[in-house]
């Protein structure tokens, strides 16, 4: 945080990932080498750790992966998303944004009703809907959960690209029709 506000985010991230490659490579070398010798053991009490050894082994090793590449990856990624939850809800907000309301609300609606036809239905029903396998006969293939999360992803993909392409159109018409009033 401190960086953050001293250097802009990324080259904070940067910055803080680099700090702690040495600690936390240091670490996971100093565990991993001083268990390897149980590692390669052959007695009959040393088969007894084994698992646990080899737990610890990689877990450290996992550990360092996601202090060093996911966690500064999350940090990035959350930074992108909420500039672009901020700049809905100030585009929401203004008054101009009448049909911009309508079209997020009305995906909300769809994306809400989506849910319930295909997650919703598989939870209660135990089963996928009939009528969306005979829409989608290509996913009769896959069965249960899996062709119920399919069917969902894919819908929220198209609801989502069509009130994009909704909210783009309504905001080049409006930006059109002010074009006119001022000419």
């Amino acid at each position: 945080d401190d960086y953050a506000r001293d250097r802009g985010l990324i080259p904070s991230i940067i910055d803080g990932a680099a700090d702690r490659l040495r600690p936390v490579f240091l670490t996971t070398a100093t565990t991993v080498l001083g268990l390897a010798p149980l590692l390669f053991e052959r007695s009959q009490q040393a088969q007894f750790l084994k698992p646990t050894v080899i737990t610890l082994v990689y877990g450290v090793g996992v550990g360092m992966v996601l202090v060093l590449i996911v966690v500064p990856a999350l940090i990035a990624i959350q930074s992108d998303v909420s500039r672009q939850v901020v700049a809905l809800r100030r585009a929401l907000r203004t008054t101009r944004a009448s049909g911009l309301r309508v079209v997020m609300a009305g995906a909300g609606v769809a994306m809400v009703g989506w849910l319930v036809v295909t997650l919703g239905w598989m939870a209660w029903q135990g089963q996928v809907h009939p009528a969306l396998i005979e829409v989608w006969p290509l996913m009769a293939q896959v069965t249960g959960m899996a062709m119920a999360v399919g069917l969902f992803i894919a819908g929220a993909l198209a609801i989502a690209i069509l009130s994009f392409l909704a909210g783009g159109v309504g905001v080049i018409l409006v930006r059109r029709r002010k074009i006119r009033q001022l000419a």
